[in-house]
């Protein structure tokens, strides 16, 4: 249906308004300052449709390319996106050259163009273990990072090639390094944080996966374990994730963020007190605040998404 509707003459223009209409309502209130992205279901897309997986992937990227247009519009400050894996390299030879020709393609496109970097003033940022990367593409992604550097509104992370361990491992060969030439230095967890990939990034706010699979495939697994960052899980395939989706997760969000008291899994500071102070015996205030939660939809297991937290034992 979708496809059909856009090809009606001014479809972008009424998409582009529109999503300005709706970034405007976002930002009357809270917006995270930091979203992550799992970009899963490409190759399970071009199947279903019968299409080449090369073909998917395309459409994977012109699909991020219109959420992100959302979440800037909307506020969002930075945007992390899982563009390749290093678990990749693993697979066939000839679809990792497809990737590799696409992201070239791509890239160069926002390159000789710009609009969405220019349009929103947004720094690409490439994240991940860039030295397993072929020269050709290394020298396109060096060009955007230069080019876009001097942007200052938004920031883009595009994680390629990445895995989470292999960022916390370069956080901890990066810290035992500036040890040896500082040996009264102090090791904590603030100092594994300075040194990772993302470290130059506001703290994740909310954690979006697609294709309906629960798990976070070696993604940003240091920066999602906060209690502050809310992780959502979604059926649809990328390709077919739009705009009005993410729209639908940030007003979500804003709305849990603002009236549980701001905390992102949606418990309310009263609630927080209770569970954490040892010294409070008001049983009667407890089962006030706890029926609340109760009457609200709110539990452990619930987080600021509205949405049920994935439990394997389900």
């Amino acid at each position: 249906m979708s496809d059909w509707i856009s090809t009606f003459p001014g479809y972008k223009q009424v998409l582009t308004t529109a999503k300005k209409t709706f970034g405007r309502i976002i930002r009357t209130g809270p917006v995270p300052k930091h979203v992550g992205i799992i970009m899963d279901g490409n190759r399970r897309y071009a199947k279903s449709h019968n299409l080449e997986i090369k073909e998917g992937h395309s459409l994977g990227f012109d699909s991020m390319a219109s959420v992100l247009e959302l979440l800037y519009e909307s506020g969002v400050e930075c945007a992390t996106v899982y563009a390749f894996s290093i678990e990749n390299f693993k697979r066939s030879t000839v679809e990792v050259k497809w990737l590799m020709d696409l992201a070239k393609s791509k890239f160069r496109q926002i390159n000789n163009h710009g609009e969405l970097c220019e349009e929103y003033g947004v720094k690409v940022r490439i994240l991940g273990n860039k030295s397993l990367l072929p020269d050709d593409v290394l020298e396109i992604l060096n060009e955007t990072e230069e080019i876009s550097k001097n942007n200052t509104r938004a920031v883009l992370n595009v994680c390629f090639p990445y895995t989470s361990r292999d960022e916390i491992t370069h956080s901890v060969r990066e810290t035992v390094r500036e040890c040896m030439g500082n040996p009264n230095m102090i090791i904590n967890e603030q100092t594994l944080d300075d040194h990772l990939y993302t470290k130059d990034s506001p703290k994740l706010d909310l954690l979006v996966r697609t294709s309906g699979t629960f798990r976070l495939s070696d993604f940003l697994l240091w920066q999602c374990v906060s209690p502050d960052c809310a992780i959502v899980f979604i059926d649809k395939l990328w390709p077919a994730f739009r705009p009005w989706d993410m729209a639908k997760i940030l007003i979500n969000w804003g709305f849990n963020k603002y009236w549980y008291g701001g905390h992102a899994n949606g418990y309310p500071h009263a609630y927080k007190r209770i569970k954490h102070d040892e010294d409070d015996d008001d049983e009667e205030e407890e089962e006030e605040v706890n029926g609340m939660l109760e009457a609200n939809g709110v539990s452990e297991t619930n987080g600021s998404s509205g949405f049920k937290r994935y439990d394997a034992e389900q």
